[in-house]
């Protein structure tokens, strides 16, 4: 677990150990092993693009923190928080892990960074005009070493740090073009950041 190396003393190291510890416990092992692969690729690319690195850390390490709660678990938090649920995403309740996340991130892991809870919130689907953190998050999601089966992830990890923006458009292009096979499973507010990507970067 390389990510475990990193620390600025005593103290914080544990800190960090706590927070890894508490996912441990509430993620499936793989679901860990990629979560840890978050962190890790976070890491490296907030150091590239100028972003705090504790923060992209630790968005890395909560972004999937309600990952492995049922549906109807996450439709019952959703519910009893308020949090807003699209039509597709009743349909489709596997997403709600991201909204739902926000929620966890809050109240179970004490965040309270908007910046890392709204990294949370868009990890999965994307949006339009993402900060800097949420690109770097559904990034580093996407391409973390323990991801293997996604296409084209050589070119996409090598344009990760030299062009973010083109690397979401790119991961948006891929990911439309995969769902495209089953397009009820393709959430609109992917489509959408994929055409603001591809305005803003001009295509691939």
């Amino acid at each position: 677990m390389i990510i475990r190396e990193y620390g600025c003393g005593m103290k914080y190291k544990n800190e960090w150990d706590e927070l890894e510890k508490k996912l441990e416990k509430d993620l499936t092992e793989s679901r860990f092993r990629h979560t840890l692969g978050v962190a890790y690729t976070a890491t490296a690319l907030a150091m590239r693009y100028g972003v705090n690195v504790d923060v992209a850390r630790r968005a890395g390490l909560l972004h999937d923190c309600a990952k492995c709660m049922s549906n109807a678990d996450m439709l019952k938090m959703a519910g009893r928080d308020g949090v807003t649920i699209t039509d597709f995403e009743v349909k489709h309740p596997a997403l709600l892990h991201a909204k739902v996340g926000v929620s966890v991130a809050r109240k179970k892991y004490g965040v309270r960074d908007i910046a890392i809870m709204e990294a949370i919130r868009w990890h999965t689907t994307g949006k339009p005009d993402m900060t800097m953190l949420e690109k770097i998050i559904f990034t580093a999601d996407y391409i973390e070493p323990n991801r293997n089966k996604a296409p084209n992830l050589d070119e996409i990890r090598k344009l990760a740090f030299e062009d973010i923006d083109r690397c979401v458009c790119k991961i948006l292009s891929d990911t439309i073009e995969y769902l495209s096979a089953n397009p009820k499973s393709m959430d609109p507010t992917t489509v959408r950041a994929y055409e603001y990507y591809k305005r803003k970067t001009g295509g691939l």
